[in-house]
C-alpha cells in the first residue's frame, strides 16, 4: 500500500528481542540438566549463547538509535486520539468523584458501563464523536455537570506514579552513562 509505512526496523527489534529472551533459557536448561557439574556442554553452551546474546542486544540498541534519530512525533494527532479516549479513561476518576459526593458506587458503576457501551457503539458503528461526558452529565444519578466532569478530565491523574518512576529510571540511566565518553552516537536521555 502506497500510504502505509513499513515498520521493518521495529519488527527486527521485536525479532531480536524474542531471540534474546529465548536465549536466556539456554543456561537455565543446561543448569537443570547437569546441576553445574562443569561438563563440556556447559562451557560450549556458554561460549555460544552469551556472546550471541550480547551481539543481539547490540543490534537491538543500534536499531533503536536508528529509529529514534529519524522519528517524527505528531503532537496534534496524539492529542486528538487521547481526547477521543480520555472520557473512557477517566470513568474511574469520575466514579470516585461522585462517590465522594455521596452517590451509590454500584448504581454509578452500572450507569458508566451502560453509557460507555452506548458511546462506544455510536463511535464504532456511526463514526460519531465521543459523547460519553455528555451522557454522564445528563444522567441524574451522577449529580454532576458537564463542566465538573470536564474538570476531572483536565486534572489528569490517570497514570499513577508513571511520571515519577520514569524520572527515577532516567536519573539512574543518566548516572550510568555519565562515566562514558560521548561517541559518534548521541546516548543522552531527554524527556
Amino acid at each position: 500500500m502506497a500510504y502505509k509505512r513499513n515498520p521493518m526496523r521495529s519488527e527486527r527489534i521485536a525479532s531480536l528481542s524474542r531471540y534474546v529472551m529465548i536465549d536466556a533459557l539456554n543456561p537455565a536448561m543446561t543448569a537443570s540438566e547437569q546441576w553445574f557439574e562443569r561438563t563440556l556442554d556447559d562451557s560450549a553452551n556458554r561460549r555460544i549463547s552469551i556472546p550471541e546474546a550480547f551481539l543481539a542486544v547490540d543490534g537491538i540498541l543500534s536499531l533503536v538509535v536508528n529509529i529514534l534519530s529519524g522519528m517524527t512525533v505528531y503532537p496534534g494527532v496524539i492529542r486528538r486520539h487521547l481526547n477521543d479516549e480520555l472520557p473512557f479513561i477517566a470513568t474511574e476518576n469520575i466514579l470516585m468523584h461522585c462517590v465522594k459526593k455521596g452517590k451509590d458506587r454500584q448504581v454509578l458503576h452500572e450507569a458508566i458501563r451502560t453509557h460507555s457501551v452506548a458511546a462506544a457503539k455510536a463511535i464504532k458503528e456511526h463514526g460519531a464523536d465521543n459523547d460519553l461526558i455528555d451522557r454522564l452529565a445528563a444522567d441524574p444519578s451522577f449529580g454532576a455537570t458537564k463542566e465538573e466532569l470536564l474538570g476531572i478530565i483536565s486534572q489528569g491523574g490517570f497514570t499513577g506514579r508513571a511520571a515519577q518512576q520514569t524520572e527515577e529510571y532516567l536519573a539512574a540511566v543518566r548516572e550510568l552513562l555519565s562515566g562514558y565518553e560521548q561517541s559518534e552516537v548521541d546516548v543522552s536521555v531527554n524527556v
